[in-house]
């Protein structure tokens, strides 16, 4: 429903970029259960970096960060049915959450950022950074932006995305270019 970026698992109070202290970048993501498991969404973690690397800072750690014991339980059991697969120790931590601090404005929705057409859209339908950076039709397009999806699923959210009828053919012609310059398949990495 909502993704925002920032800074978690460190004891420094309000973060921010230049003065991270001990947190590590993260994202915070608001998802509706009944749309999507916790578990789908931990194989799409898992899928989405190399949990065997060992993390080279604190500021870049591969961790999950769980809220309650339910949560913790299936990111182990997702650990250790990698490790199991591949006979390999997982390296990516499994740390209780703390509090998240919301990243700088600049920092959030930074595909959707660089496309200024569309980009010019979202700001006049959010002109507070703290509405943008909380919209869940920022967060879609964003993902969309950035190569999760397919182009049937933007053609089917489009419509409730608050865009002009110039922007929603706009970021479907972003989609369409995406698609040839990498390929069909390409496209919809995540698509479940």
């Amino acid at each position: 429903m909502r993704t925002r970026v920032g800074y978690t698992g460190g004891t420094k109070v309000n973060p921010t970029y230049y003065s991270l202290g001990d947190h590590s970048e993260s994202i915070e993501i608001e998802y509706d259960p009944r749309v999507i498991s916790y578990e789908d969404l931990l194989t799409i973690f898992w899928e989405g970096h190399d949990p065997f690397a060992r993390s080279w800072s604190t500021q870049y750690k591969a961790a999950i960060f769980y809220h309650n014991d339910e949560q913790k339980k299936l990111a182990e059991k997702t650990r250790d049915k990698i490790e199991t697969a591949k006979k390999t120790k997982v390296q990516t931590e499994i740390l209780p959450a703390s509090t998240f601090y919301v990243a700088e404005a600049y920092h959030q929705k930074y595909t959707l950022r660089g496309n200024g057409e569309i980009m010019k859209e979202f700001r006049a339908i959010y002109p507070s950074d703290e509405a943008f950076v909380n919209s869940t039709a920022a967060a879609r397009v964003n993902g969309y932006l950035g190569g999760f999806g397919s182009l049937e699923d933007v053609r089917e959210a489009v419509n409730n995305l608050g865009l002009s009828a110039q922007g929603r053919e706009r970021l479907l012609a972003a989609i369409r270019k995406q698609g040839e310059k990498y390929g069909a398949s390409a496209f919809c990495v995540h698509k479940r």
